[in-house]
């Protein structure tokens, strides 16, 4: 019972003092209300106190009663008694009373009561706040213990956590300082004070921002004097938002006094020479820690009373740089000038304050540094570049190339040496052929052709459209054919390597292959730059070029340009002559031509066989050529005649021959017909009723003529009138033009069959009796020169046609189908088999097979290389060696000249990339001008970086079309063996990848990237311009390779279009790296536009800080953080650089594999 009327004496006494102001005391008869208003304190609070001292028992080990008793005191009832005026009589407080005085009387010394600073006895130093809820003293920064009265060490970014000073000083966390620890010294240490955790600045400039610390040391020479080895030191604290201060006054870091200073304002002045800061507050209230120096210490002085009484304010801290601080107060200012003599406390102090750096006193965001000048440099420079570069292009396209004023400096006698040693110092090669066959796919395009084509002799090779000329001449040639090609080629009567045939052999294709920019001289001259030998001076190559325009009658268009279809040059005839020079100025051994005269005129006709011949004769070449139907003059220069029908050898040999041989076997030509004309219309007519025998076997027969059908044919001249006959000309061509239909022939084929018909004494009557004798017996045709033709026209030597009738018209041929042999091809091929011609070739053959005889050896070192009339080649002249031609360096930079002069001449292309890159680089700073430092800043940034690489890897796609254009002739040339591969794929990649690729990149970021307003550091900008060139250079090299890789245009630009598309994709704009699903994730390392765009971004973020609002704060988020949310890693822009050059060594080693290995001539 004792206990439990303790426990309630003690909880009645604690909780009294919390009854709510204004709870009316009494009432009229003045008990009642009183005594339940304890009860009522009592209750309300039982519970709870009962529960914490309950647990306080449990933790102290104390009895229940002993431990609330404890806490109980006299003074707790005479604060009751003063507080609520309730007389100490009154129930229940005299029982209570008299038991907790009992209680306290006998309560062990070394117990202290619980500290509560709601209670009289407790007290909160340093005018801390008393938590009315807790009883315990909240604490200003820097201080600690139950009230607040001792420093605690750390520092303020341990906030709660600071630990209460043990011994004589603190030992501060590093970067802060103060007997307290509450100032900083460095910047770092307060980036744990940041919202974000980076950024802070300790500022110390004085000025209070939010709340400010400093230590300072007492500098008044008298007060230090007083206290000798006990340094005074004061530390100062204020509060803007309260607008209070706080001071403390410390001797040997002990704290003698504090004061309190309210209702304060805070200012700054700046001036030229100083700056001074000033803190004044109008109330100030101060108090001394009892017992310590100043303060009664052992009796000594105790200024309680004054700084209670005497210290009321204002007061004022100010501090000027360079000054030092001092910190007055009236009534202090008169007790320091009596006792120490000095006006005012001096102090010298160190302030410090965390805060963001944007909120620094003073601190403006610094605006970037305007690049107006820079950008009108960089703008005007670009423009000035793309107007100097096309008045260059306008001026060099205009420029008469060649030999500029037209006069020509004669060769000098050194010259005309080499040239002399060139055509004369050869190999003579004696060609032949035997069984030539060929086939592909199943079908046999030619069979059994044989023929010796020898020096100083050029061999024709004749047929209609169709007979296998052309296939026949790239076997001859060994130029690259798909199918199976059967049969033997020797030289000089044995087998030679390709290699070593190639280089004595010339070859002209059938179609002109020609770079459209280049002057005549100039195609011409490259070619005798690059094939013709590597020790003949550049002189005699270009004397040589003249020769041979001479020779070709070209001269009069030597600077002239070849053109093309869009741009106009010389004419189709020019050209031939132009491929023509391009393999005469070599003076090869064997050279042959595919159809040399097509597209001539007659006359240019004779003169490029006759210039051949010349070659031929002059300088023991051997020319093989194939021709169509040639001139009589001009078939008169062959030496050598292959006849081919379907891929078939009709006739192989002397051409002067040619006639006899047809006489002799029943095919005579008529009286003047051209007897090329002759061999090969025998030939199509032979071909033409062996494959059409059935056809004209099921021809419907007219079995009632009208009398007009069984007219004779009319042989009239082409001389004769029209009009005699009684219809005009125009009748005439309207009946041969007019279709035959059921068994009706036309007069072409009437004639046909009345010249290369196999029938017997066919009569054809008309002027005089000429008729054909009978192919048989081998007689001439009829002398009778009513017969023949007397005009000068060449061609057939009459017109065929019937007899008109009465009202002039001409009626149809109307004959019985010939009676056609089975193969009348079979029988000329057959008939040449057995023919004398064919065996004497054959000996011919056999003796160039056979090793030359002793004699022929012994003369070889007198005969000076040159052939037997037998045909035997003499020893020593066998092997095919040729003069080395230009080396790989020389080739390059030949070919390096040539590929320039192409791209300059053509201006449009570089002209239009030029123009493109300053447009749009103008664009593009326009529409992202001087971008913000802030999240919308770098979208922009991303943007832009996105849309210049978007821009480059689409502009590559034109790589496709400048190839393209020079597949063909490459393919010619690497034939003809102008050059290495190497060498050409060099000087492309070079002299036309870098106008095109390098040089619009750096126009177009030298432009945005002032505009834009990217990093302006020069380290900066040359990283952005390196990536913008190698993304470029890469992405070429992708497009070249697959122009390489696909012959058509259009394929090549769907496959380079699907490429730049997927690498945009995998770029990490379109699609967050991270977002990408693992087992795909490899495919951004294949993407050129990831490595670009990554190391860009990384190149301008890595050290960027960008402003966001946050907490009521422009926070700086760093770059790094930022890429990283993008999937971006700000550590790789050098392994992206790198990988991106990586990338176009890759691909354009590819491409030099693929056109080493794919792009060859396949005929």
């Amino acid at each position: 019972m004792r206990i439990l009327g303790s426990t309630w004496y003690c909880l009645a006494l604690a909780v009294l003092p919390l009854a709510p102001a204004g709870f009316s005391q009494t009432t009229n008869d003045g008990t009642t209300v009183a005594s339940l208003r304890r009860q009522l304190l009592v209750t309300r609070s039982l519970l709870a106190l009962e529960r914490e001292q309950h647990a306080q028992l449990k933790d102290s080990g104390a009895s229940a009663d002993d431990k609330l008793l404890a806490t109980v005191t006299p003074g707790h009832l005479a604060h009751a008694h003063h507080q609520y005026s309730v007389p100490v009589s009154d129930p229940p407080f005299p029982p209570f009373y008299q038991m907790a005085a009992a209680t306290t009387g006998g309560r062990d010394k070394d117990c202290p009561p619980c500290f509560n600073c709601l209670l009289p006895n407790y007290h909160c130093s340093n005018f801390a706040n008393c938590s009315q809820f807790t009883g315990r003293c909240e604490c200003p920064a820097g201080f600690g213990g139950e009230d607040c009265a001792e420093p605690v060490c750390g520092s303020l970014a341990d906030g709660s956590d600071r630990m209460v000073r043990e011994g004589d000083s603190c030992q501060c966390s590093e970067g802060w300082g103060g007997i307290n620890c509450n100032v900083c010294q460095t910047d770092k240490f307060c980036n744990a004070l940041m919202p974000e955790g980076i950024n802070g600045t300790c500022y110390k400039g004085g000025l209070v921002v939010h709340e400010n610390f400093q230590m300072c040391n007492v500098t008044n020479t008298k007060i230090i004097d007083m206290l000798p080895n006990e340094p005074p030191q004061v530390t100062f604290s204020c509060h803007r938002d309260s607008a209070t201060c706080s001071f403390q006054f410390w001797i040997k870091e002990l704290e003698s006094f504090s004061c309190q200073l309210h209702d304060c304002a805070f200012s700054e002045e700046r001036t030229y020479h100083n700056n001074q800061t000033l803190y004044q507050c109008n109330q100030v209230q101060c108090e001394c820690m009892a017992g310590r120096k100043l303060c009664g210490e052992d009796g000594s002085i105790d200024i309680t009373d004054f700084l209670k009484e005497e210290i009321q304010g204002p007061a004022s801290f100010e501090c000027n740089s360079g000054q030092g601080c001092r910190f007055e107060e009236p009534a202090m200012n008169d007790l320091i000038r009596m006792v120490f003599g000095d006006s005012y406390i001096t102090l010298q102090c160190d302030s410090g304050e965390c805060l963001h750096y944007s909120e620094v006193p003073g601190f403006e965001r610094p605006i970037k540094p305007s690049n107006v000048l820079l950008i009108i440099v960089s703008v005007g420079a670009g423009i000035a570049f793309v107007v100097a570069v096309g008045f260059g292009l306008f001026y060099l396209a205009k420029a008469r190339p060649g030999f500029g004023s037209g006069y020509m400096a004669l060769p000098s006698d050194h010259v005309d040496d080499e040239r002399d040693k060139l055509m004369a110092q050869h190999v003579h090669t004696t060609l032949s052929f035997q069984g030539i066959g060929y086939g592909i796919n199943g079908q046999v395009l030619l069979d059994g052709v044989t023929g010796i084509a020898k020096p100083g002799q050029v061999m024709a090779v004749m047929g209609a459209s169709g007979a296998g000329k052309t296939t026949f001449l790239d076997i001859l040639a060994r130029r690259n054919k798909p199918g199976r090609v059967g049969g033997e080629v020797l030289v000089n009567g044995q087998t030679v390597g390709d290699t070593e045939f190639k280089r004595v052999v010339g070859f002209v294709d059938q179609e002109d292959t020609l770079m459209p920019t280049l002057t005549v001289y100039e195609t011409i001259l490259y070619s005798a730059l690059l094939r013709l030998p590597r020790g003949m001076s550049h002189a005699a190559k270009r004397a040589r070029v003249i020769d041979t325009m001479r020779e070709l009658d070209i001269m009069h268009i030597k600077d002239s340009r070849i053109g093309s279809t869009t741009a106009r040059g010389i004419s189709g005839g020019e050209k031939r002559r132009v491929s023509i020079a391009c393999e005469l100025v070599t003076s090869p051994s064997i050279l042959f031509l595919d159809e040399p005269t097509s597209g001539l005129d007659a006359y240019n006709a004779y003169n490029v066989i006759e210039c051949l011949v010349h070659l031929a004769r002059t300088y023991h070449r051997t020319i093989v050529f194939t021709i169509h139907q040639p001139r009589s003059n001009i078939f008169a220069l062959f030496d050598q005649l292959v006849l081919l029908a379907e891929g078939r050898m009709v006739y192989s040999g002397s051409a002067r021959h040619c006639q006899t041989y047809f006489e002799q076997v029943g095919h005579p030509c008529p009286p003047g017909f051209n007897i090329a004309d002759f061999v090969v219309d025998l030939t199509k007519y032979a071909l033409k009723t062996s494959n059409n025998r059935a056809d004209a076997a099921a021809m419907p027969t007219n079995t009632n003529p009208t009398p007009t059908d069984a007219a004779p044919l009319v042989v009239r001249p082409p001389g004769l009138d029209a009009t005699a006959t009684g219809h005009t000309e125009s009748n005439e061509l309207s009946s041969l033009l007019r279709p035959r239909l059921g068994r009706k022939r036309s007069i072409g084929e009437a004639q046909a069959d009345a010249l290369y018909s196999p029938h017997t004494n066919r009569t054809v009557t008309g002027l005089g009796s000429a008729h054909i004798t009978d192919r048989t017996h081998g007689k001439d045709p009829s002398t009778d020169d009513s017969s023949r033709d007397v005009s000068p026209r060449r061609g057939f030597n009459a017109q065929v046609f019937t007899r008109p009738t009465e009202d002039g018209a001409i009626p149809d041929v109307y004959d019985e189908p010939l009676a056609y042999s089975d193969s009348h091809l079979a029988t000329l091929v057959a008939e040449f088999g057995q023919s004398t011609a064919h065996h004497a070739m054959e000996d011919a053959l056999a003796q160039l097979q056979q090793p030359p005889s002793p004699e022929l050896s012994a003369g070889a070192a007198t005969s000076d290389h040159h052939s037997t009339s037998s045909g035997h080649a003499l020893s020593g002249t066998l092997s095919l060696t040729a003069p080395q031609r230009s080396s790989w360096g020389t080739q390059f930079v030949i070919l390096a000249d040539r590929t320039f002069k192409n791209l300059y001449r053509d201006p449009l292309l570089l002209l239009s990339h030029y123009l493109v890159s300053v447009f749009l680089a103008v664009l593009c700073g326009l529409l992202f001008y001087q971008v913000t430092d802030d999240i919308s800043g770098f979208q922009n940034r991303m943007g832009v970086f996105f849309f210049m690489c978007s821009l480059f890897g689409f502009s590559c796609l034109t790589s496709l079309q400048t190839f393209a254009t020079e597949r063909v002739l490459f393919m010619r040339e690497r034939a003809n063996g102008y050059y290495a591969p190497i060498t050409y794929f060099a000087a492309k990649v070079i002299f036309d990848i870098f106008p095109l690729r390098v040089i619009p990149p750096l126009l177009l970021g030298s432009i945005v990237y002032p505009m834009v307003g990217l990093v302006g550091t020069f380290g900066h900008f040359t990283r952005f311009l390196l990536v913008l060139v190698l993304f470029n250079l890469a992405a070429a090299s992708i497009c070249l390779c697959v122009g390489i890789v696909c012959r058509q245009l259009s394929v090549a630009n769907l496959l380079s279009s699907l490429v730049m598309l997927f690498s945009m994709l995998f770029g990490g704009l379109l699609l967050n790296k991270e977002s990408i699903p693992y087992y795909l994730r490899f495919l951004k390392d294949l993407s050129i536009f990831n490595y670009a765009l990554e190391s860009m971004i990384v190149n301008e973020m890595k050290y960027l800080q960008l402003r966001e609002t946050k907490f009521g704060l422009e926070i700086d988020v760093p770059g790094a953080t930022i890429l990283s949310t993008f999937g971006f890693n700000a550590m790789n822009y050098w392994p992206d650089v790198t990988k991106l050059g990586g990338m176009f060594l890759v691909f354009v080693v590819v491409a030099f594999v693929c056109l080493q290995a794919l792009v060859k001539e396949k005929r």
